[in-house]
């Protein structure tokens, strides 16, 4: 059975996009040449959306029907204006909880954030428009519907945030190996966003430049780091353990 979140063929994807339709990633043919094919990747860059150039078995495994060198994936989800959640959740009276994820790759290590975010109350989610991984089935599966229920913002950069949220008031927290600074000696009790980096690299070292402050949980056996989202997970409910004393 086809993929019913797949738009394939170059007109269909630009039309989709021109029309609004809210697109994950496109995956392009590499060394495919043509007018039309370039009025895709402009099309791709003026909007700034997600894409890779693959093989073109990768392209066939994705789809049986005469994909033209080009398959989008369609998100499932809306994604919120950033500016106009954070804005939101201030007037309300709540104290600010907001997750900043740095281009994680893994889409079950995303669901299962998203999950845990849900749980403990996490105001929304933020993520590159690049680089990052889809909302697509298998998020949505690992996340257990979570992914409705939390506003999910995208942004050109993961410093835009960090910088908008230090505007507003939210104090920017990196969970990173490289400090001293423990989990449990920072207090989560005023407004704050916490950022996880990515599967590989962490947070990009640019981003940790910027926040107000680097911790870490601390590590008692012989392996350097945790999964991402169970790291995600133990911060999380450190904030939960802290507001709720």
């Amino acid at each position: 059975m086809e993929n019913q979140t797949q738009i394939f063929g170059i007109r269909a994807i630009i039309e989709a996009i021109n029309a609004g339709e809210t697109i994950d990633k496109v995956f392009l043919q590499k060394g495919l040449k043509g007018e039309l094919f370039a009025e895709l990747e402009a099309v791709l860059r003026k909007n700034s959306i997600n894409s890779s150039y693959v093989p073109v078995e990768k392209l066939n495994r994705l789809t049986k029907k005469n994909h033209q060198g080009a398959v989008a994936q369609i998100s499932p989800i809306g994604f919120h204006n950033m500016e106009e959640l954070v804005l939101s959740v201030i007037e309300s009276g709540k104290t600010p909880l907001f997750l900043l994820l740095d281009q994680l790759s893994d889409v079950r290590n995303f669901g299962a954030i998203i999950r845990t975010a849900e749980c403990t109350g996490v105001n929304g989610i933020i993520i590159q428009k690049k680089g990052g991984a889809p909302v697509n089935g298998d998020t949505i599966k690992t996340s257990a519907g979570a992914v409705f229920k939390i506003p999910i913002c995208k942004v050109d950069h993961i410093k835009d945030a960090v910088f908008f949220m230090q505007a507003s008031g939210i104090k920017v927290i990196a969970a990173t190996e490289k400090t001293s600074e423990i989990l449990y000696d920072i207090s989560f009790n005023e407004p704050c966003a916490i950022i996880m980096g990515s599967e590989g690299r962490g947070i990009n070292p640019s981003t940790l430049k910027v926040v107000d402050a680097k911790v870490k949980l601390p590590l008692l056996g012989d392996i350097e780091s945790l999964n991402v989202s169970v790291a995600c997970g133990a911060f999380l409910y450190e904030v939960v353990r802290q507001r709720q004393s």
